[in-house]
């Protein structure tokens, strides 16, 4: 079980406690399949509850009435309206694939990746092996955290021509503040997809950790992943060209998560540089600059 962490509340460790001996896979799987129900009153009460509990603001979704909603879970994964998430200007390298809140952002030092006070992670862990890990050993991350009223489809943060991905199994706790706090390698330990992309700043990784109640992951390119994908990793190579290659472009979904999880964005490059005023704790949408512009740059 997790040391103890002084920060804690006995609160937060009870709840983290408590998430060990559950049966997560399973608790993740009945969400799956109540979530894709289409029953047409209790999946109406259901989104009337979601929205009213959790303040879900709904101006911004292509559709605004949860009658248009076939499923809970087409409500939870619901499109936004174009141009509601206007991209930062180019001068900027990333930008924020999600909506959500940064739990961490900085440089990685020596393979080491912060989770929380107290809690850190290896590159090596995270992405499943050495052969991934060594572009990313002296680079830069960030961690943003979607909540479940945030908008839960995944963008690119910049122009990305994918070489792999890999899907990691694993546990599937809570990933909030209190179990990032008080699990040591939670996202290490959590199931995962990596995809790996080239761009012309560098090669960057996008790993999409899966959480309690997500009922599965998503790409555009290979659908759903998640749940059913055994007990052993595997991986996809699409670094030859040819019809397989798949090239994104900035700002373009690259996958959703069907419930909610977190993001986890490494750059190769150390020199990353991340804008001044994010920082644990910051509110991003989609399309914000993580990076700083040109003109920042210039002026440091």
């Amino acid at each position: 079980m997790s040391s103890r962490n002084p920060g804690v509340s006995w609160l937060s460790r009870l709840f983290v406690a408590a998430q060990y001996p559950l049966p997560q896979h399973l608790l993740s799987r009945i969400v799956h399949w109540l979530s894709r129900r289409r029953a047409g009153f209790i999946k109406n009460f259901a989104i009337s509850a979601f929205i009213r509990i959790l303040k879900v603001d709904m101006r911004d979704a292509q559709a605004t009435e949860i009658s248009e909603y076939a499923s809970f879970n087409e409500f939870f994964t619901r499109a936004l309206k174009e141009g509601t998430r206007p991209l930062a200007d180019r001068g900027h390298w990333l930008v924020s694939p999600v909506d959500g809140t940064v739990s961490q952002i900085g440089p990685i030092h020596d393979g080491q990746v912060l989770q929380a006070k107290g809690h850190s992670y290896t590159v090596q862990a995270l992405l499943g092996g050495t052969d991934l890990a060594d572009d990313f050993r002296d680079g830069a991350f960030a961690t943003i955290y979607l909540a479940p009223y945030n908008y839960h489809r995944i963008h690119m943060p910049a122009d990305g021509k994918l070489r792999f991905m890999r899907l990691i199994p694993g546990r599937l706790f809570s990933v909030n503040a209190a179990t990032a706090a008080g699990v040591p390698g939670l996202f290490a330990r959590n199931e995962r997809v990596v995809c790996v992309f080239d761009s012309a700043n560098g090669r960057f990784a996008m790993i999409l950790v899966g959480a309690m109640f997500v009922g599965s992951i998503e790409t555009t390119w290979a659908g759903e992943i998640t749940p059913g994908g055994g007990r052993e990793p595997k991986d996809w190579d699409y670094a030859a060209d040819g019809p397989e290659a798949v090239a994104l472009e900035r700002g373009q979904e690259m996958g959703r998560f069907n419930m909610g999880s977190t993001v986890i964005l490494l750059h190769a490059d150390r020199s990353l540089p991340w804008r001044d005023e994010l920082m644990a704790g910051s509110t991003v949408r989609l399309g914000d600059a993580l990076s700083a512009g040109a003109q920042e740059i210039a002026s440091q």
